[in-house]
């Protein structure tokens, strides 16, 4: 009896992790859904600023390739959360691999994301921390402390060159994406034989074009990233729930078996007792 006892015991708090599996099963899968519609919407916008700003450097390349080149900045997206598998882990495989073979040990880090930043605590290359988004709503306030921490280091440093390191939704591989806009405009081509019409000074324009170049950018990357996140956490959750329910029908057959004992035994008594009874 005992023995059935603990298994119905592990059966019910099977159920119960098996709720609270299925709740974050379904906030991931809500979350998915949502970003779908956004990063559909940010890659217009990305690719909009990206012509604007090869329309405008064709025709002032003077002034993108005059640019500074300054110390490098990795940006690495993880996960605020865990149960995503090797989802920061596999950021971290990405940047070390970049950074031998580039032969640079100078670049400095900016981490988004709580768990990915436990993983660096002791980090001296870490110049940064910001916390991570968890949902859709939150991504606003993320870009704002990222670029706020990119704007302090910037001015502590000159000039930077940024190079973030995130997952995207339908890749395997962790994406590296250069995020220099005047990298990207060097050697444009001419779409067009006349210069956009300006109705502010070149140099204003460009400054203004790569905040809007490198907000883009960066929203697409949070947004990217969030949506991988969630879609590694489904799949972890859809893994562990088949997991339980495995587990949960093998003891349920156990379960099946020692009643049937028991029952096997309180017949065997019975009779023993009728026996003993007409006997007498």
């Amino acid at each position: 009896m005992s023995r059935r006892r603990e298994i119905e015991a592990k059966l019910n708090a099977f159920g119960e992790i098996r709720d609270i599996l299925d709740a974050m099963k379904n906030l991931a899968l809500m979350e998915t859904r949502k970003l779908e519609r956004f990063l559909a919407t940010q890659q217009r916008v990305v690719n909009t600023i990206d012509s604007a700003f090869q329309d405008f450097a064709s025709f002032h390349q003077h002034l993108v390739a005059g640019a500074e080149r300054a110390r490098e900045v990795c940006l690495l997206f993880g996960s605020e959360r865990g149960f995503c598998g090797d989802f920061n882990e596999a950021v971290l495989a990405s940047l070390e691999g970049y950074l031998v073979k580039r032969d640079d040990a100078s670049a400095g880090l900016v981490t988004v994301g709580y768990k990915l930043s436990t993983k660096l605590a002791n980090d001296p290359r870490v110049m940064a921390r910001v916390d991570g988004a968890t949902i859709v709503e939150e991504v606003e306030p993320v870009l704002t402390r990222l670029t706020h921490t990119l704007h302090t280091l910037l001015v502590g440093s000159g000039s930077l060159r940024l190079t973030a390191f995130h997952h995207a939704p339908d890749e395997a591989d962790v994406s590296v994406r250069r995020l220099d806009p005047f990298v990207f405009g060097m050697g444009a081509p001419r779409r067009f034989s006349s210069p956009p019409l300006l109705t502010l000074h070149p140099q204003v324009v460009l400054t203004e074009t790569v905040n809007q170049y490198l907000d883009a950018h960066l929203h697409a990357v949070i947004y990217a990233s969030l949506m991988a996140e969630n879609v590694r956490r489904l799949q972890h959750m859809q893994g562990a729930i088949r997991h339980i329910e495995e587990e949960s029908a093998r003891l349920g057959l156990r379960r099946n078996a020692l009643r049937q004992e028991e029952t096997t035994e309180e017949i065997e008594l019975i009779l023993l007792t009728a026996e003993s009874l007409i006997a007498r």
